[in-house]
């Protein structure tokens, strides 16, 4: 590999070689910064998330939190929605205080007066509990109180303030994009965190600042955390009956409302619901109880693993070696990155942060970028013809390339070439209907069964536009049956196209035809696109001639059009002709015909005689004509024709506009 690389450095010269070392440093970065890359950093997420559910622990119901909720019942039943009523708040704190609660955490903002404020302080104050009521600050949380909020909050604290009451914060911290992963931070102007106040003594967690240790149910008729309205506790005669849920537990006081304090995590990926702020904070006191504390990266590590990324991608770029072996050392280094960031997560390591995304964006830098530095050691000539071979030439044509390069001219050259131009009705108000993925599919599947039929034919596939396909036969290698090749790959493309639109998907709208143009003429054939973005492809007004022709298929009702100087070099007899037409944007009338491979020659000998009278001004040749169409009244190219012909004088062109 040695006397490679040194190949590498002397043949490719000093300004690859720069980029190559920029790209690279670009890689070392991404593998170490991707967490703070736009888009990359959703990535990040996104990942994190995933490996987070992966390695998310099962858990029965926890036996030591019980979760008190206003339900949209209860608004129903109290008929008050904001602020949520307080009477039954009241209520519901005497009975649990005679409960046995270990403690009481409420997750609720009194932050405006209402008549029942004074019912709810003698609550407060006559609690044995110990009894914790929501606190936050305007400069903590201006997106959801303000100063004269904040004031009649710290008054109403001041009033309930006794030995067993006091304020928590109920703070949920979320990463920018609104999903709750980690133990918000604890400004000192705010009181203990709820987790931390309802536990006393938990100074290990006042300075913890990463993961939520989240978990799932292990059935799924039984939620992590037990939960009761605040109507069965507040109510003296079903709150008795509760007394053995309550009794030795903390319990949480908050809402379980539609649209109201509800929070992303990660968990939603697989519950497919948003979580309640109550259940959030349920969550870290569990998790404060256990003692959990995921560990911080490593400091210096990333940047080790960053720079193992790039040195791994590098060396695999330049090994030469059998594919066999280049696949092994692939799929190696992948597992490698792809499970470590899952077993440091399944051994307790936060890997938030972790650029595992980062990784792999910055080995495939660093593979391509010395890949390509490697690939440039080779002759222009060579890459030229290797870009044109593929799905985009026949196989006896690339088989010529490859022996002799110098047939796949560098430059564009005047070529007398077969033009195919087709195109699949209504696909567009089609895509707009059905999924994007099945668009994906059906547009797929469709252009490999026309690309299929153009090199079977022996044809260049010159582009795809859209649900079109354009490809020409006569360059970069011509031969004497182009034409014949050009023509039966045209009426072939037809046929496919109506063999797919049967074979469609349940549910999937109807599709339309495949309509087709050939033409043949001059053009510049050759690589255009300049030296970083190559394409062998064909320039010129034959190009647009047959595109018109494709055009025309709709007005005219016909299927496959083709210009006279096509017909005249394709060697077939299959042709009918069907009159002189002007293209759209053309002043020149284009003579035209249909493959009609069905019918016979006497009825197409038949049909040009009596096109020849009426061009003479033969009014009974029009006459027969028309009763020709008549007697063919499926025929609606033919019906189109005695229509044109109809509006335009003896020898003329109908001008399509």
């Amino acid at each position: 590999m040695s006397k490679r690389t040194a190949r590498i450095v002397r043949q490719v010269g000093a300004p690859r070689l720069i980029a190559s070392a920029l790209v690279l440093l670009i890689g070392v970065l991404v593998a170490r910064f991707s967490w703070e890359v736009p888009l990359i950093s959703d990535a990040e997420r996104a990942l994190y998330d995933f490996r987070l559910m992966l390695t998310t622990d099962r858990a029965e119901q926890d036996p030591r939190i019980l979760l008190v909720t206003y339900t949209d019942d209860t608004l129903i039943n109290t008929q008050v929605r904001s602020p949520l009523d307080r009477k039954i708040l009241a209520d519901a704190l005497r009975n649990l205080d005679k409960m046995g609660a270990k403690a009481i955490a409420i997750d609720i903002i009194v932050d405006q007066p209402t008549p029942n404020d004074d019912y709810l302080v003698d609550a407060f104050r006559s609690m044995k509990t110990p009894t914790y009521l929501a606190f936050t600050s305007a400069a903590t949380n201006g997106r959801f109180i303000e100063q004269r909020q904040e004031d009649f909050l710290r008054d109403f604290q001041s009033k309930i303030r006794t030995t067993a009451v006091h304020p928590t914060s109920i703070e949920i911290e979320t990463d920018n994009d609104g999903v709750v992963r980690n133990w918000p931070k604890q400004p000192k102007t705010l009181p203990p965190l709820l987790a931390r106040a309802v536990t006393g003594a938990a100074d290990n967690f006042d300075d913890y600042h990463r993961g939520v240790r989240f978990r799932l149910p292990a059935y799924q008729d039984r939620p992590v955390f037990s939960k009761l309205p605040i109507d069965l506790i507040a109510n003296p005669d079903t709150a008795a009956l509760m007394t053995d849920q309550v009794k030795g537990r903390y319990v949480l006081i908050g809402g379980d409302l539609l649209d109201l304090d509800l929070f992303e995590t990660p968990m939603k990926k697989i519950t497919g619901e948003r979580t309640i702020g109550l259940e959030v904070h349920a969550t870290m006191l569990a998790q404060l109880l256990d003692g959990v504390q995921y560990s911080g990266i490593p400091p210096g590590s990333t940047w080790a693993v960053a720079l193992l990324v790039i040195i791994a991608g590098t060396l695999t770029a330049l090994l030469d070696a059998r594919p066999w072996r280049m696949a092994v050392l692939m799929v190696g280094q992948a597992i490698f990155f792809v499970a470590l960031p899952f077993y440091l997560q399944w051994h307790g390591i936060d890997t938030q942060y972790l650029p595992a995304f980062g990784w792999g964006i910055g080995w495939l830098l660093a593979y391509s970028s010395v890949g390509a530095t490697a690939r440039a050691v080779g002759s222009q000539q060579r890459r030229f013809a290797q870009s044109a071979l593929g799905k985009y030439l026949p196989r006896d044509i690339a088989s010529e390339i490859l022996r002799d390069p110098d047939r796949l001219a560098l430059h564009g050259e005047k070529r007398e070439i077969f033009v195919v131009f087709t195109d699949l009705e209504g696909f567009t108000k089609l895509s707009h209907a059905i999924e994007p993925e099945m668009v994906a599919f059906l547009l797929n599947k469709y252009l490999d069964t026309l690309s299929e039929t153009v090199l079977r034919y022996g044809g260049t596939i010159d582009k795809f536009v859209g649900d079109a396909v354009v490809a020409f036969w006569g360059a970069p290698i011509s031969r004497p049956d182009d034409g014949e090749r050009a023509a039966r790959a045209a009426w072939a493309m037809y046929e496919a196209g109506e063999a797919f639109r049967k074979d469609v998907p349940e549910g999937v709208p109807a599709i339309g035809r495949t309509r087709v143009g050939l033409h043949w003429g001059e053009a510049i054939v050759g690589n255009f696109g300049g030296e970083g973005r190559i394409q062998y492809t064909a320039l010129g007004d034959s190009m647009n001639t047959a595109a018109r022709l494709e055009s025309a298929n709709k007005p005219l009702n016909t299927k496959v059009l083709a210009s006279r100087a096509a017909v005249e070099r394709s060697g077939l007899d299959w042709w009918r002709p069907l009159g002189r037409i002007t293209l759209r944007g053309r002043s020149t009338p284009v003579e035209i015909f249909e493959p009609v491979p069905e019918s016979t020659a006497e009825e197409r000998a038949y049909l040009a005689k009596l096109l020849e009278r009426i061009d003479a001004g033969d009014e009974s040749a029009f006459d027969e004509l028309e009763s020709l169409a008549l007697t063919n009244v499926r025929d609606a190219a033919l019906a189109n024709l005695v229509y044109r012909l109809q509006h335009i004088e003896p020898g003329g062109s109908y001008d399509l506009g």
